[in-house]
């Protein structure tokens, strides 16, 4: 395992003591998971700016496929 220094402030410090002792975890653990909670959060705001980003795609195509399809309903039906 690879050791990582963090320089904190006292009450930041004091903060992750306490609620490493509340949840009876080491204080390398309770980083470790922490870390990997805001990771996730990370990845699943990507994923729905990329779902986001893939709906407003599908909306302007279905836009303009409408568009294309009431400018042509008519056609050949004004003779009948």
């Amino acid at each position: 395992m690879k050791t990582i220094t963090l320089k904190t402030d006292d009450t930041f410090f004091d903060n992750v003591t306490n609620l490493a002792k509340h949840l009876h975890l080491s204080k390398s653990e309770l980083i470790r998971r922490a870390v990997g909670e805001y990771e996730g959060a990370v990845k699943k705001r990507e994923m729905k700016e990329q779902m986001k980003q893939a709906s407003l795609r599908v909306r302007n195509a279905n836009s303009t496929i409408i568009k294309e399809f009431d400018s042509s309903i008519a056609d050949g039906l004004k003779d009948v």
